[in-house]
């Protein structure tokens, strides 16, 4: 199988991009990092490819979200359009959209709520207010690929929840607090109170629910997360406990924290893969690396 990553060098794509090589897939690779830009190959590239996936993106992280949401938002629907027109050209196999859980209504989100999101909570003929410029954006992402399968192209939708991996970076929470474990800093410093909560799948698992809905050709849209609730003062415990150590923790209420509460139903998904992954192995990975 002929394979296209964009975003190559980002987290999802470079362990996207290794799991095809492994499985003896011929995969190009493209990425702004390496100095090969996708938007250069949508406007004028015309291989054929058996799989598109579409990782590239601009800073998809809380920080860069809340602080530059304009840059964020301009720049990932430039490289989505263009994407997609270059699909209707190129006519690959199957394209893989990575929309996101920022997708999802705030209003299904907010303090006192445990709402497990399902697929059928976003309405794309009448979306309500998702998360910030980042969340609209995927929506437009979602109509794009609407518009493109009505056009005769096929095309993947997965909305992922808090993706996270050995080799994340500290500018995304699971990161930090793998570098302020490391450390052992005490006081161990939480953006905003703690009880936010999160969806967390382990990036291995996003890898195999990819290939895995390419195999069996799922559409979706679907989400990827376990279905398992986790808050940052939780995940933070489960951090210091597996590095050793029992500091006190220190709360920033004016940093970036997101919504209060993410979590999916991952019925779909585990129509077709389940997550091998737990957050506490997870974790115990994270800090052997």
């Amino acid at each position: 199988m002929r394979a296209l990553v964009t975003g190559s060098a980002g987290f999802i794509g470079r362990h996207l991009t290794a799991a095809l090589s492994d499985l003896g897939h011929d995969v190009t690779g493209v990425d702004i990092t390496d100095g090969r830009d996708a938007l250069n190959l949508f406007r004028h590239g015309g291989a054929r490819f058996d799989l598109v996936a579409h990782c590239a993106a601009v800073e998809p992280h809380r920080s860069a979200i809340d602080a530059s949401p304009l840059t964020v938002g301009a720049g990932c629907l430039e490289l989505d359009a263009a994407m997609f027109q270059w699909a209707l050209r190129a006519k690959p196999g199957r394209v893989v959209y990575f929309s996101s859980s920022a997708a999802y209504p705030m209003s299904l989100q907010q303090p006192g709520l445990s709402v497990r999101l399902r697929e059928d909570h976003i309405s794309l003929d009448a979306p309500e207010q998702p998360d910030a410029i980042y969340g609209w954006l995927k929506l437009t992402g979602e109509h794009l690929a609407a518009s493109y399968r009505q056009q005769g192209g096929t095309v993947t939708v997965l909305r992922p929840f808090s993706g996270y991996g050995e080799d994340q970076g500290e500018r995304f929470p699971f990161g930090a607090f793998q570098g302020r474990a490391n450390r052992r800093e005490d006081p161990f410093t939480i953006w905003g109170d703690g009880t936010q909560t999160r969806d967390w799948i382990h990036v291995s698992d996003i890898v195999g629910a990819v290939l895995a809905a390419w195999e069996y050709g799922v559409d979706g849209p679907v989400n990827l997360g376990t279905g398992l609730a986790t808050s940052m003062t939780d995940l933070a415990k489960l951090f210091t406990a597996e590095a050793g150590y029992s500091p006190s923790f220190t709360y920033r209420p004016d940093a970036p924290a997101g919504v209060a509460y993410r979590v999916c139903d991952p019925s779909r998904m585990l129509g077709f893969y389940e997550p091998q992954v737990s957050i506490e192995e997870g974790v115990r990975r994270t800090l052997t690396a």
